[in-house]
């Protein structure tokens, strides 16, 4: 068994694809496939300070497929280096069901996946905080490296989840072309605070209607949105995304429980392993 750590976006988006059947195989939520994380990589692109992107890989033989993979952010927080959930801070986020996933063909695969976030974190010169959130309960991954970490903390919330009640405020015309979405983008995402949200948003509605898994519903008087629901679409896996409603949010129930891993900020001490196989790792800091 290999395993690698790419550092940098154009690095982990090939990471990204290589993962792709490994994605599909454990059902991974649209939030923890491809284009979603492509997404999140182009969007960090576009704005300094926005971390490091790191993917650690797991694989049989070298050039293989991947057995298990994790994609991370490395981010400065003062005077220590954070280490999250690649798009777990991108927002506007889906609420609903848990939208990670640390991926792992198998049991054995969890432990060397696990084995190589520990050495990753290990490896850093400067004090660490770690943060996986969003992953769904008795994630294997989490449990292996929480064993690994003598602060490692696991714990249990619930989400909250948008509602699709757009039926209840007039008539509503759905659709999964992307023409009709980009005429009325515009105006949804003025409806939008945040501009790097706003920016996020617009990039990856246009991503996933193109490959067919974004559903629009509009309630409008003429040219004018009423109330609107954006819906990620996975086959038979539903994940209304973002919306609004007629001069108000949309209703919100409750989701299903996500575990989250969290480590204090401290010096850890260095894995030599990983320091003499790493020399980027060594020569500089993976936070900038």
């Amino acid at each position: 068994m290999f395993t690698r750590i790419a550092v940098g976006r154009a690095r982990v988006a090939r990471e990204v694809r290589a993962v792709g059947p490994l994605m599909a195989a454990l059902r991974a939520p649209v939030t923890a496939r491809g284009p979603w994380l492509t997404a999140v990589l182009n969007a960090g692109a576009a704005h300094r300070f926005s971390g490091r992107p790191v993917a650690v890989v797991v694989e049989g033989h070298r050039q293989g497929r991947p057995d298990a993979a994790a994609f991370l952010l490395l981010r400065r927080r003062g005077p220590a280096t954070v280490v999250t959930l690649l798009g777990s801070d991108i927002a506007p986020s889906p609420p609903g069901g848990p939208p990670a996933r640390l991926l792992a063909r198998d049991e054995e695969m969890a432990g060397l996946l696990a084995a190589g976030i520990s050495d990753l974190v290990h490896s850093l010169r400067r004090p660490r905080q770690l943060r996986l959130a969003g992953l769904p309960l008795g994630d294997p991954t989490a449990r292996e490296l929480a064993a690994r970490l003598p602060d490692g903390v696991i714990a249990t919330a619930r989400t909250q989840r948008l509602v699709d009640d757009l039926d209840d405020v007039g008539p509503v015309a759905r659709n999964c072309d992307p023409r009709v979405l980009d005429r009325w983008l515009p105006v949804l995402t003025a409806r939008e605070t945040d501009p790097r949200g706003r920016d996020f948003l617009r990039a990856a509605a246009r991503l996933h209607a193109a490959i067919g898994q974004l559903e629009l519903a509009v309630v409008a008087d003429g040219e004018v949105p009423r109330a609107a629901l954006l819906t990620l679409v996975d086959g038979a896996d539903r994940r209304p995304w973002w919306g609004f409603g007629e001069s108000a949010p949309l209703r919100t129930e409750l989701g299903f429980p996500t575990v989250s891993l969290t480590a204090p900020a401290r010096d850890w001490p260095p894995v030599p392993r990983l320091r003499s196989q790493s020399p980027w790792l060594r020569s500089r800091s993976a936070a900038r």
